[in-house]
């Protein structure tokens, strides 16, 4: 009877011993036997998912991490994740919806590590081959929600297909163009749509997760990108507050910026997604 009861004690011992640590320590005690430390980072399945999954099996042994991936495909998710310390970051959203998560969120204590990759918007088209190719008159999709429609339109004005109005910012719309030198006919469309509608029009602006499935950039032209200079759009490493300076978060990050990733980046993606520079601003 004593033997049992030192097994239970015992037992209550090392599950409370394990309550205590980080979720990072968590990870590693749970299976790495190797010494390396296991970071928990939850990602959108791609590309998220499948850069850190390079990560894992290209650099991060020699970095004396192991990653382990949970995928999400419900944005609301990663964010309550990381808040609960299921995770030890995420790596699936951009500045602005952050910000939003934090403001409808009181007790988050999220904080932004760096930029990592731009899914670009580009302009594509079925028949045409450069933007200068769009004659007068021409139609243009682009989507229709108010956030994305106002990246399309920037998109057109940084190639000169007209001139928003002073002061327009990320949710301009239609009402906010102030010169169409080329007549263009702006067709909103439901995002998602968008890759179908090439068809019917001479070219869309298409956001880079719908480019992705559709693989656009195989069966369709670009003929413009998104520029990522000061584009608050880009995708990034996000962790709890109490984490931004982890050692083994920085060397994850520095890893998401390595020159095998860009390279696997542009390689499997070809311009949709675009990595940005670790001292990019």
């Amino acid at each position: 009877m004593r033997r049992t009861w030192g097994i239970i004690a015992v037992t209550a011992l090392a599950t409370t011993l394990a309550a205590c640590g980080s979720p990072s320590e968590l990870a590693e005690d749970n299976g790495d036997a190797s010494g390396l430390t296991t970071i928990k980072v939850g990602a959108s399945p791609v590309p998220h998912a499948k850069i850190l999954d390079y990560v894992q099996k290209n650099l991060a042994a020699d970095a004396g991490l192991n990653i382990q991936v949970t995928e999400f495909t419900d944005y609301n998710q990663p964010n309550a994740a990381l808040t609960q310390g299921e995770i030890d970051a995420n790596y699936f959203q951009t500045k602005p919806f952050l910000q939003e998560y934090l403001d409808g969120n009181s007790d988050a204590d999220l904080t932004w590590v760096d930029d990592v990759h731009l899914e670009a918007f580009g302009l594509y088209s079925d028949s045409l081959k450069d933007v200068g190719d769009l004659k007068d008159g021409a139609k243009v999709g682009v989507p229709n929600d108010a956030s994305n429609m106002g990246r399309a339109l920037k998109l057109l004005a940084d190639n000169d297909l007209l001139t928003l109005k002073d002061g327009a910012d990320s949710a301009a719309t239609v009402e906010d163009i102030e010169d169409n030198p080329k007549d263009l006919d702006i067709v909103p469309v439901e995002a998602a749509q968008l890759p179908r509608s090439l068809a019917d029009v001479d070219a869309a602006v298409v956001n880079g997760n719908y480019a992705l499935e559709a693989d656009l950039s195989e069966s369709a032209n670009v003929l413009a990108w998104e520029g990522t200079k000061d584009n608050p759009y880009a995708n990034g490493l996000v962790v709890a507050a109490d984490k931004a300076d982890d050692p083994d978060i920085a060397k994850l990050d520095e890893l998401l910026h390595s020159d095998e990733v860009r390279k696997y980046m542009e390689d499997q993606w070809k311009g949709v997604v675009t990595p940005i520079d670790a001292d990019a601003e």
